[in-house]
């Protein structure tokens, strides 16, 4: 996975999330507020214990690259695509990553395609 365009000025918790998706669970789930959900196919993670379990889990499964492509604002969420490589049916897709922040964290994700 490549840098993360600085051309796309994601908001500094986004910014740090795709950072820590290169990491681990643990980095991953230090970019959200204690209480967040985490929505993403099909499953719902609450808290951080979970939001840590499920990126391991997404690691182990799909071995999956993802590189923020487009940010945009929509509906109180900041919307980004980010182009994702793994191994999952339909690799390489443009996932869309729906954030919800407040505070300075990550209160609410939502993937979808």
């Amino acid at each position: 996975m490549t840098e993360t365009n600085p051309q796309l000025n994601l908001p500094a918790p986004i910014a740090a999330y795709f950072e820590a998706d290169r990491l681990d669970g643990e980095a991953l789930a230090r970019c959200f507020a204690p209480d967040a959900v985490v929505i993403d196919d099909g499953h719902t993670h609450t808290g951080a214990e979970a939001i840590k379990a499920w990126k391991e889990e997404s690691d182990n499964r799909y071995a999956a690259t993802s590189e923020p492509i487009a940010c945009v604002e929509e509906g109180g969420a900041t919307v980004v695509t980010s182009h994702t490589v793994g191994n999952f049916p339909g690799s390489p897709l443009d996932l869309r990553y729906f954030f919800r922040l407040e505070g300075g964290v990550i209160t609410a994700l939502t993937v979808t395609l």
